[in-house]
């Protein structure tokens, strides 16, 4: 019945809303490391800056714990949906996907001051092409949004550049592959959200002063210097 239904659909958003709130670089840089990711680097709480800050092998886990909430925040919703209608399951992807990243985005858990949603993203992405409907046609969603995202960080160094382009192109390829109006809604305010939380990237681009990606250890790594005090600078 709607009734139930809407039920799902609240329920649904609210537990993929909460997922997306255990934002990994917060948690890791102010519950293990004592130090507050968004008081460093460019204050956002994402992977690039945790790494470009920190470094170490903790990024392994804020990349886990990033990639591991969208995917049980959208097999969540494709559970729901598969006991209502499997018809409805490839829109409960995005309809998870979508409240997932508001989470990440805007944690109500650490002050509404989140990460810009490209790791999360991108495993919401890989999570539409598995199990979609017409088979090889679902992953044109992921291989668009994957394939431009890498090549351009490659080629550029800037991941904030692929990063523009998986927002733009998500929308595109997912109104292209499903022509379902809410589908391309959800899929607007996702890609639209991860263009807009990298505004400012576009424009440090345009001028040439956008940081650009390299490996290193951090420049406030704990981990690699036995003499580094808790929220002391490491060379």
């Amino acid at each position: 019945s709607p009734g139930w239904l809407a039920v799902a659909a609240v329920g649904v958003a609210v537990v993929a809303y909460f997922l997306g709130c255990f934002n990994g670089a917060v948690v890791v840089s102010r519950y293990i490391l004592r130090d507050d990711i968004r008081d460093h680097g460019s204050g956002n709480a994402g992977l690039t800056n945790f790494y470009r800050v920190f470094g170490g092998p903790l990024t392994a886990v804020v990349i886990l714990s990033d990639v591991v909430k969208a995917v049980v925040a959208v097999m969540f919703a494709m559970f729901i949906a598969g006991h209502i209608s499997p018809e409805l399951i490839t829109l409960s992807k995005y309809w998870g996907g979508a409240f997932c990243i508001l989470g990440h985005m805007f944690p109500c858990t650490f002050q509404f001051r989140g990460g810009k949603g490209v790791l999360s993203g991108g495993a919401i992405a890989i999570m539409i092409g598995i199990g979609g409907d017409g088979a090889y046609q679902s992953w044109l969603v992921p291989l668009v949004v994957w394939v431009g995202f890498i090549v351009l960080a490659v080629a550029t160094k800037y991941v904030s550049l692929g990063s523009c382009w998986a927002g733009f192109s998500f929308p595109i390829v997912s109104g292209l592959v499903y022509r379902d109006p809410l589908i391309i809604l959800l899929a607007v305010i996702m890609g639209g959200l991860l263009l807009w939380k990298h505004r400012g990237n576009m424009v440090r681009i345009v001028k040439g002063t956008d940081s650009k990606f390299v490996l290193h250890k951090g420049s406030r790594s704990k981990l690699s210097s036995a003499g580094g005090s808790a929220g002391e600078a490491v060379p």
